[in-house]
C-alpha cells in the first residue's frame, strides 16, 4: 500500500473517532425522516406482492417495515424515497435495466450457443 493511500485511511479513521466521541467539527450528516412505507405502496396503487415483485423487495420484509416492526435502512431506505418521489421514474429505470439484464443474457447464450456448434464441427 503506498503511503498516501495509508495516510487517508488513517485520517479517515482518526476523523470517525472523534465524530463517535462527539469530537467532530465541519462534518455533515445527512438524516433522511422516518418513512411511511405503506403510506408510499398505496401511493403505487400495488397490492404488497405486486410492490414487493416490482421493487425486489422481499414480502416479509415489505410487511414488516409496513407494520413497523422493522425500519428500512441504507440503499431500501433511499430506493423507497425515489418511490415516493417518483414511483414512475423508478419503475421505468428498473424495468429499462431488467431488459439491459435480458438483452445481455441473450447475447451471452448466441455467443454460447455459437462456440459450442464450432467446437462440434471442429471436434
Amino acid at each position: 500500500m503506498r503511503k498516501e493511500n495509508f495516510e487517508g485511511i488513517a485520517s479517515g479513521l482518526r476523523e470517525a473517532i472523534a465524530h463517535a466521541k462527539g469530537e467532530a467539527h465541519g462534518l455533515t450528516i445527512h438524516e433522511f425522516p422516518d418513512l411511511d412505507v405503506a403510506a408510499v405502496r398505496a401511493k403505487t396503487k400495488l397490492s404488497q406482492g405486486d410492490f414487493a415483485r416490482a421493487f425486489g423487495v422481499a414480502i416479509g420484509t415489505l410487511q414488516g417495515w409496513e407494520q413497523r416492526r422493522r425500519r428500512p435502512e441504507g440503499p431500501a431506505r433511499a430506493l423507497l424515497m425515489l418511490i415516493d418521489h417518483d414511483p414512475i421514474s423508478v419503475v421505468n429505470t428498473l424495468a429499462a435495466a431488467r431488459q439491459g439484464v435480458k438483452l445481455a443474457g441473450i447475447e451471452a447464450a448466441r455467443r454460447h450457443k455459437l462456440r459450442s456448434a464450432r467446437v462440434r464441427r471442429t471436434g
